[in-house]
């Protein structure tokens, strides 16, 4: 039976694990070896999920992922599965997936000839991750077949069609309801839509050893508590509130209170201390009716923000949720970033707009700072700031890393699969976000997240991870329906 990992959560680009392929050939594994054992890793799921089927259906392309396909075949006849396989191409003489084929007794038909009927398993063997461009011709036909036949598709490494580097489709792709990968996951794999059309992930231990990353270093890496877990704030018995940080998140006017609120409601579930909500009189009067635990100071003026950014008793602030007032919002975050005493900041929402198509003001103030930043835009807010970087023919992971170095602070590019990247070009992508965070209020909540944990001492990478994970558990815990107040009031600070 194949090992299947689960704990392992670099992410490796096609070139990568063409590399981490080569150097497990060079210490002397076949790969013929490797071959053979992607065959049956996928043939142990096709009989684990579909026990009943009455026909395999093979498609097999010319390259090593339809030699992989070949193996499949072989495997499943031999345990007395009814296959048929259909080709596109002739592999390359002499190499693996040419051996793989010569192993194959069955017929081998076009794949212009397919046909399904009610009851096939299809095995999509024709491109892998390393695909480039879009199905075209036979190909193309082949992946609207499928799906319009409603017949259930198990992917070899990833569903043909797709970008193994960003997870995109450039016309047709399969829908695969399984997808079998090799050592480890491919950014394809968790950006969407690619995330969506692989359906369950399964990955594969195929005898490649894990001692390739120390060659390969990846930067890449699946968000999960591999990527925080050890940095999360521990208190002890005898901390007072204080030392467990003291956050300010400043509000918007009387009349938009809330994205406040909620970014201080989970700071304090993040585990910060004392929290200060920040804002012009007539705001603090609405918001006392409001909060209990929650502190109040008014801040309705430049200066009032320059005290703010002196007072050395808040660890971290958090600016942007319903702010408003862009211009008044512009010439505060540049007073906290040149102020003497720097501390973590997370810029949100409304200073996205504040600093639209001026952002190099802003990246110039943040690298000549010492404050450590974290700014959280969604898709249109960063199009705002990184106009030119907002093109659909650049990976989200490779935008979100442009954008960091650029800006010199952690970027969370925010999405169902969200983006944590660092100036330093570690980039974490998240999996486990649903659509029930998309609603008013959801990323309030995570900014204040972020806050809270950097008040505690989290560095700005890990406290990103963190939340961006831990606040996607706690809206798939409530499940559709969720609104943010009971969003914030779900997170759970662990692992």
């Amino acid at each position: 039976m194949t090992r299947f990992p689960s704990t392992a959560c670099e992410l490796l680009t096609p070139a990568e694990m063409g590399e981490a392929d080569r150097l497990t050939i060079a210490s002397g594994i076949e790969g013929m070896a490797l071959m053979n054992a992607a065959g049956q890793a996928v043939k142990d799921v096709v009989l684990g999920q579909f026990p009943e089927l009455k026909r395999a259906v093979i498609l097999c392309g010319p390259g090593n992922n339809g030699g992989d396909g070949y193996a499949v075949a072989r495997l499943l006849s031999e345990r007395s599965v009814p296959v048929v396989l259909y080709k596109n191409g002739v592999p390359k003489l002499g190499s693996d997936a040419a051996k793989a084929a010569s192993l194959w007794s069955g017929t081998s038909l076009p794949l212009a000839q397919l046909s399904l009927v009610a009851g096939d398993v299809v095995v999509d063997a024709l491109y892998g991750a390393g695909f480039k461009g879009k199905l075209e011709g036979f190909d193309a036909d082949a992946a609207r077949l499928t799906r319009e036949s409603g017949v259930p598709v198990v992917a070899v490494d990833l569903p043909s069609g797709l970008s193994g580097v960003s997870g995109a489709a450039g016309g047709e792709a399969f829908r695969a309801n399984h997808t079998v990968t090799f050592f480890r996951k491919k950014p394809g794999h968790l950006l969407q839509p690619g995330r969506e059309l692989c359906g369950t992930l399964h990955v594969a231990d195929i005898g490649i050893s894990g001692r390739v990353l120390c060659s390969i270093k990846p930067t890449l890496f699946e968000n999960g508590p591999c990527m925080y877990a050890r940095a999360l704030p521990r208190p002890s018995v005898t901390t007072h509130k204080y030392a467990r940080g003291a956050v300010g998140v400043f509000s918007g006017e009387a009349h938009a209170t809330g994205a406040a609120r909620l970014c201080a409601a989970s700071t304090a579930r993040a585990g910060a201390g004392a929290v200060t909500l920040l804002g012009p009189d007539q705001a603090l009067t609405s918001m006392a009716a409001q909060v209990t635990s929650v502190m109040l100071r008014k801040v309705e003026t430049l200066e009032d923000v320059e005290s703010v950014a002196a007072d050395q008793k808040l660890r971290t602030l958090v600016i942007g949720p319903g702010f408003g007032r862009y211009r008044f919002l512009h010439e505060a975050v540049l007073a906290i970033l040149t102020a003497e005493f720097t501390r973590p900041l997370v810029l949100d929402a409304d200073v996205f707009s504040a600093f639209a198509f001026e952002g190099d003001a802003l990246f110039k103030a943040i690298k000549s700072s010492l404050a450590t930043v974290v700014m959280t835009p969604h898709e249109g807010e960063f199009a705002r700031l990184f106009p030119d970087l907002s093109k659909d023919d650049l990976p989200k992971h490779e935008r979100a890393r442009e954008a960091s170095l650029r800006a010199g602070a952690v970027i969370i590019l925010k999405g169902s699969d969200s983006v944590i990247a660092a100036p330093d070009r570690r980039a974490a992508i998240n999996s486990n976000g649903g659509p029930e965070l998309a609603t008013a209020g959801s990323g309030d909540v995570l900014a204040g997240f972020v806050g809270g944990l950097m008040a505690q001492g989290m560095p700005a990478f890990e406290a990103a991870c963190a939340a961006v994970h831990l606040h996607a558990a706690a809206g798939a815990r409530l499940g559709p329906g969720l609104v943010a107040e009971t969003l914030a009031e779900e997170i759970r600070l662990g692992v």
